[in-house]
């Protein structure tokens, strides 16, 4: 088990991706991998956010700025105080992902490629979760895929939930 990081200074891994796409199950074995904290991005969203999801209406950007900088600042936190971490963000457009990583030199994304038909059995089989499945369609539409010039990498989703982590691990 490793608890070291790959390079000097802390990191701070956002795992983003679509809802369904395994995002706390990949960062919590990342997290229980490196011994590094774990937060998950969707209890940083306001309770409003939470509510107007949990009625089939999707967030715009007037309703994500906020919780990213959340998201953003406790990143900014724990990149302070020296420590690694683990996130959960959709983390959709490009512009989310600056705000995130802006002035935040250990930020990392990790973004998780599924494939639809997948996404919609896994959001169909989801129990306790206030994201209906009925938003999907407007998270693949809102998605810019993580571009060679942003910090991080793509891991497509293949495999039992073990292999996923491994994967991201070896590009840690």
């Amino acid at each position: 088990m490793s608890t070291t990081d790959p390079a000097p200074g802390p990191t701070a891994l956002i795992v983003m991706g679509v809802s369904g796409s395994g995002k706390t199950t990949v960062a919590l074995g990342v997290s229980q991998d490196r011994g590094w904290e774990y937060a998950e991005g969707d209890d940083f969203h306001p309770r409003a956010n939470v509510e107007k999801m949990r009625d089939g209406h999707p967030l715009d950007d007037d309703d994500r700025w906020p919780w990213l900088r959340s998201i953003a600042s406790w990143i900014g936190e724990r990149e302070a105080a020296g420590e690694s971490v683990v996130v959960t963000c959709s983390a959709l457009k490009r512009a989310y992902r600056e705000l995130l990583s802006e002035g935040h030199p250990s930020a990392r994304f990790c973004q998780l490629v599924v494939p639809e038909d997948v996404l919609t059995e896994r959001l169909a089989n989801r129990r306790g979760h206030y994201m209906p499945a009925s938003l999907l369609r407007s998270q693949l539409d809102t998605l810019q895929d993580l571009q060679p010039d942003e910090p991080g990498f793509q891991v497509c989703v293949e495999g039992g939930p073990d292999a996923v982590v491994a994967e991201v691990l070896r590009h840690l």
